[in-house]
């Protein structure tokens, strides 16, 4: 098994679709890569099928050229961060786990809110029983 960026590549995959695992590699990054190999790994060629210096190869060109996983998710976080420093409306939305560009909350927005929070008691609790003789006020 292929441990590229500190992730273990599938071993009976295609190079070109095991390389989309890696966080920030998508279709055509992962044929970028391949291409910019210049030959020294075919596109068809399965992970299991790698000799150790097409992994090291592999390796160096992405850590050198790309950022992907840890470091990317650490530039994000840090763009993220940034926004919330500078007190804008953006960061105020992150913060507050709201959608962020624009879109209605009245409903809907469930991907970003998360499950329905039912307002109230839900179920009314059964009120007790007032007694039956009540004092009449009349003259």
């Amino acid at each position: 098994m292929a441990r590229v960026a500190g992730v273990d590549l599938p071993k009976n995959k295609r190079i070109e679709i095991a390389l989309r695992y890696l966080n920030g590699v998508g279709p055509a990054i992962a044929k970028e890569i391949i291409e910019k190999l210049n030959g020294a790994i075919s596109p068809d060629v399965r992970v299991k099928d790698l000799s150790e210096s097409q992994v090291g190869l592999l390796n160096s060109l992405i850590a050198k050229e790309y950022k992907v996983e840890g470091e990317l998710r650490r530039a994000f976080q840090g763009d993220i961060q940034r926004l919330y420093d500078i007190n804008c409306y953006r960061g105020f939305r992150h913060r507050r786990n709201l959608p962020v560009r624009g879109q209605r909350t009245r409903t809907n927005a469930r991907t970003r809110r998360g499950r329905r929070k039912t307002i109230g008691s839900g179920a009314r609790a059964v009120a007790p029983a007032k007694s039956a003789a009540k004092p009449q006020g009349g003259a």
